[in-house]
């Protein structure tokens, strides 16, 4: 099996285990346990909790100490043990720290996976902006057959998705012990410091203005990404209390629906590279901010009956907004950090979106929506929701052009050939 192959093994595998649970776990928690809306925000914040010290604890543990391959495996195997235990969960007070387990175990493994896969593409001199979109595109594919399974298998709202999900959390820790070996590559440097002692130096890069600027608005559209996984499916089933929309393929099979977000990340990853090179990471990322009012604020008009073309739509516009933040962002880092702190620069990158972002979107949203858009029959405003969302990522978007500074070259993407434009001593 050839370097590229196996690492797209790796990536369908990586997020197969999250999209087996991540955009249905609302449907099983709302129609199957019937808990309140109040706690099942409490249940996405794990995810920012875990977020939060995981990414760069295990990244600073890959920088320095273990090969990160082995730690990738590992952690994917407790995080396999914690989900067979999920089905047997029967309050939401314990469902909950069930949960922050498991997000304890797997948000760590995202930075991870990235770290492995540009360790390995570079030992082979090849170009990993070049090279990796299209195998990171496998873990796309990965979700979206992790979405159809437990769509066709109409286990949407059934535990059983938690057992798909471990199943393919113990075969991912098992094959990551069988890659090429990334071992640390900050081990044989003398420290200064404590902080060089333990790998804290990437925090150092938050001294720079520039970088300071771009944590801090991954941060911000970190939260717009989780509010369309915490909501997105909900909204869907919802529908099914409207006999006007009974038996429609939407309200049958939302995940399919929401699929097509997933879908369309296949084809703007591909497209990154281009446009990376064209316009830069400024311009890209504002194309992200843009993509995300147009995600939520077709979502507030559309239906599964007349208005299902702007959900399609939505789902479409999601691949844009999603890989033109997370994907680009990542490579941004990579370009920006010498490479003995990459794995906790990407660490302290996927804190500030998937950590503090996660928190902040999903307890905010989750105050929002219960103060100013849920009915006195708990119904819920959906169309005033969706423009709420859409309000602030428009505000997003026009900060970032006025407070990023940030001058396009187009060589600056090729880590291959350039050295990084940004190190702990510049910091």
């Amino acid at each position: 099996m050839n370097t590229k192959l196996r690492l797209i093994v790796l990536s369908f595998l990586q997020f197969f285990i999250w999209g087996s649970w991540l955009i249905t776990i609302g449907a099983y928690w709302f129609k199957t346990k019937e808990w309140s809306g109040a706690e099942f925000g409490a249940i996405f914040s794990t995810m920012g909790i875990a977020a939060i010290f995981m990414p760069s604890l295990m990244g600073i543990l890959a920088d320095k100490y273990f090969n990160a391959e082995k730690l990738f495996g590992i952690l994917h195997i407790l995080g396999g043990a914690v989900l067979m235990m999920v089905p047997s969960v029967n309050d939401p007070g314990t469902m909950f720290w069930v949960m922050l387990l498991n997000m304890i175990f797997y948000m760590p493994t995202l930075a991870l996976s990235i770290a492995v896969s540009y360790s390995v593409l570079k030992k082979e001199g090849l170009d990993v902006v070049k090279d990796y979109p299209p195998i990171r595109v496998w873990g796309t594919v990965g979700f979206i057959v992790a979405m159809w399974t437990v769509s066709l298998l109409h286990i949407e709202t059934s535990a059983s998705q938690f057992y798909v999900a471990a199943g393919a959390a113990f075969l991912l820790g098992i094959y990551s012990f069988t890659l090429p070996a990334c071992p640390p590559q900050g081990a044989n440097q003398s420290s200064k410091s404590l902080a060089d002692a333990l790998g804290l130096h990437s925090f150092a890069l938050l001294k720079d203005r520039k970088m300071a600027v771009f944590f801090l608005f991954a941060l911000l559209l970190g939260a717009a990404l989780q509010l369309t996984n915490a909501y997105g499916d909900v909204f869907l089933h919802d529908f099914d209390q409207n006999s006007a929309y009974n038996g429609t393929l939407a309200v049958r099979y939302p995940a399919i629906i929401m699929s097509i977000s997933q879908i369309s990340e296949t084809l703007f990853i591909l497209a990154i590279p281009f446009f990376l090179r064209r316009f830069g990471i400024k311009q890209v990322m504002f194309f992200s901010m843009i993509a995300w009012v147009l995600r939520f604020g077709l979502f507030a008009y559309g239906n599964p009956g007349s208005g299902l073309w702007m959900i399609i739509l939505s789902c479409i516009v999601y691949g844009m907004a999603f890989d033109f933040f997370n994907i680009s962002g990542s490579l941004f880092v990579e370009t920006q950090t010498k490479p003995a702190i990459r794995a906790s620069a990407q660490g302290l990158f996927m804190m500030m979106t998937n950590g503090f972002g996660a928190v902040l979107g999903s307890s905010v949203s989750g105050l929002v929506i219960q103060h100013f858009f849920t009915n006195p029959d708990n119904t819920k405003d959906w169309p005033g929701i969706w423009l709420s969302f859409a309000g602030y990522s428009l505000v997003i978007a026009v900060l970032f052009v006025i407070m990023f500074k940030h001058k396009h070259d187009p060589h600056a993407v090729d880590t291959t050939k350039v050295e990084p434009l940004l190190t702990v001593e510049q910091a």
